[in-house]
């Protein structure tokens, strides 16, 4: 009924971006998990194709690029700002640093698995 969860020390997985991926919870409209892009890194550029995002970050300094219909931005991330990445969106960050950049992010409806994000060209040479 009720699920409770601890940030897990280590990562469970790799993102398709490049980010080591913390899986929390989920229920049936939306799943969430904790990102983690070490400072200097820049993730792999990647567009998502049936799921949307709200990422909420916690710690760390970065730059986060986003295209859809041929509206694109590139904005500072840091703890406090909140974005959306809607489906379609291309997207790709890099971490500044001090210290690596890190987030959660709510995707809806939940994670469906592998094969959903896939590699597009990016802003940056990614490391990742």
């Amino acid at each position: 009924m009720f699920n409770t969860k601890l940030l897990p020390e280590r990562p469970d997985a790799t993102a398709p971006d490049g980010s080591d991926v913390r899986i929390l919870l989920s229920l049936n409209g939306g799943s969430m998990a904790h990102f983690e892009l070490a400072e200097g890194c820049v993730s792999r550029a990647v567009v998502h194709k049936t799921v949307e995002e709200v990422w909420y970050f916690l710690d760390g300094l970065g730059v986060m690029w986003r295209s859809l219909d041929g509206h694109e931005e590139t904005v500072r991330v840091e703890a406090g700002v909140c974005l959306t990445i809607p489906v379609g969106t291309h997207f790709q960050f890099r971490s500044i640093g001090p210290g690596p950049l890190k987030a959660v992010a709510v995707t809806m409806p939940p994670w469906p698995g592998d094969g959903d994000a896939y590699e597009v060209g990016g802003i940056w040479k990614p490391t990742k």
